[in-house]
């Protein structure tokens, strides 16, 4: 054991009747401790919202959206084909989407339709892991009237369950000679999802796509666009590029995952960065307890560190004595910090004590996700203000000078 390192320990240990550590150094590892812990958990719900969100949104959309400018698809399966033949796609499928009202004797709501191909569906959307009754296969029924998924809050909201009647009607409806009226068509609840975000729990009605399209009264086999799942969806933007290269059709818009939600995820990344700016200020605080306890007991040990170099010790041996004493504070901290923030983290996740209203939130737990890359951060930060802090009682301290120390002893 280096001899800096075991008179640090020993000023650790002996201290104030052999007490494990002062008041003052306590305080100092709680300081750090709590910012420490502090920065794990709230990083953790800033990551576990993000993913969350991410894994909601891509659950019930796909990770591109292809859409013509002059309108809709009609001649699709070719895009389909040769869409699906691009490096890093993993599938892909036509939907429709529209605006509608739902209606049952027990209320009315405003909904948002999407017609998908229910063996497609399965390989481009998630949304089976999220049915809670029913399954996304009961779309194929060709039983009348067409079957339909609610969101949950829209079944709440209706009064309706698995196998209970709703009327749809669309806006656009019926082309006739005074325009188009509207249309009119009853659906069969075959299924309830719940994503648990509201926005689509109480907005989302799913059919198939023969059912929209009659629904809406298209002409023909019309689709709004095409839905496109990838391997990677971090690759987004540059099948992005491929996709448009390929269909070689200058009114496709193409957009990603990413361009459909950006002012979220920028908000998202703000608020995190925000918050691991203020949070390191706890861990600072904590840092500069560390200079008070280091200067107070270079105070209390003048007549120690005369002594050591009065016995040859060097004025190097006494800064780094004082460098390890407040180094080994801030280790206790970093890792007593870990202990809180990983335990916190852990039952945040396991047992869900904290509800969120879903309707403000969009989520109605508070989810917890912690990356290696973080917790290696927070380790450094941490660290690295801890022995930043110890740089200027351990010059303090060897400048002392023996003579003058010892003169009156």
């Amino acid at each position: 054991m280096p001899f800096e390192l075991f008179v640090a320990l020993r000023y650790l240990v002996t201290r104030r009747k052999h007490s494990f550590i002062s008041a003052i150094s306590f305080f100092s590892v709680l300081g750090v401790a709590i910012g420490v812990a502090a920065l794990i958990v709230v990083l953790g719900v800033m990551n576990g919202f993000s993913k969350n969100l991410r894994d909601k949104i891509l659950g019930v959309n796909a990770d591109l959206i292809v859409n013509k400018i002059d309108g809709g698809f009609r001649d699709y399966n070719t895009a389909i084909e040769n869409i699906e033949k691009i490096s890093g796609v993993k599938a892909a499928m036509p939907f429709i989407y529209s605006e509608v009202m739902l209606s049952t004797p027990t209320g009315v709501k405003g909904s948002v339709i999407r017609g998908i191909s229910s063996s497609g569906a399965k390989n481009v959307l998630d949304i089976q892991k999220y049915m809670r009754l029913g399954s996304l296969q009961t779309l194929k029924s060709q039983d009348s009237p067409p079957g339909i998924l609610l969101g949950g809050k829209i079944a709440q909201t209706l009064g309706v369950t698995k196998g209970d009647k709703v009327n749809l009607l669309s806006p656009s409806g019926k082309e006739s000679a005074a325009g188009f009226s509207p249309e009119i068509q009853k659906f069969r609840v075959v299924g309830i999802f719940e994503t648990g975000m509201y926005q689509y729990d109480s907005s989302m009605v799913y059919t198939t796509i023969p059912a929209a399209q009659k629904l809406l009264g298209y002409d023909g086999d019309l689709i709004t666009g095409l839905e496109v799942k990838l391997q990677d969806i971090y690759a987004a933007e540059a099948i992005k590029d491929k996709i448009q290269g390929k269909l070689s059709d200058n009114t496709l818009v193409i957009r990603t995952w990413m361009d459909m939600n950006k002012n979220l995820f920028s908000a998202l990344k703000l608020e995190k960065t925000a918050m691991a700016i203020i949070l390191v200020m706890i861990v600072l605080v904590g840092s500069f307890s560390i200079i008070t306890t280091l200067i107070m007991l270079v105070m209390e040990k003048r007549r120690d560190i005369a002594v050591l170099m009065s016995l040859g010790a060097r004025r190097e041996h006494i800064k780094r004595i004082f460098i390890w004493q407040g180094t080994i504070i801030g280790f206790i901290g970093t890792a007593l910090g870990f202990l809180l923030g990983l335990g916190v983290s852990f039952l945040l996740q396991k047992y869900q004590f904290i509800q969120l209203p879903s309707d403000v939130y969009y989520l109605s737990q508070i989810p917890i996700s912690l990356e290696s890359l973080d917790l290696a951060l927070i380790a450094v930060a941490a660290m690295t203000l801890s022995f930043l802090a110890t740089l200027y009682p351990a010059k303090q301290a060897s400048k002392l000078q023996p003579a003058e120390v010892l003169r009156y002893e």
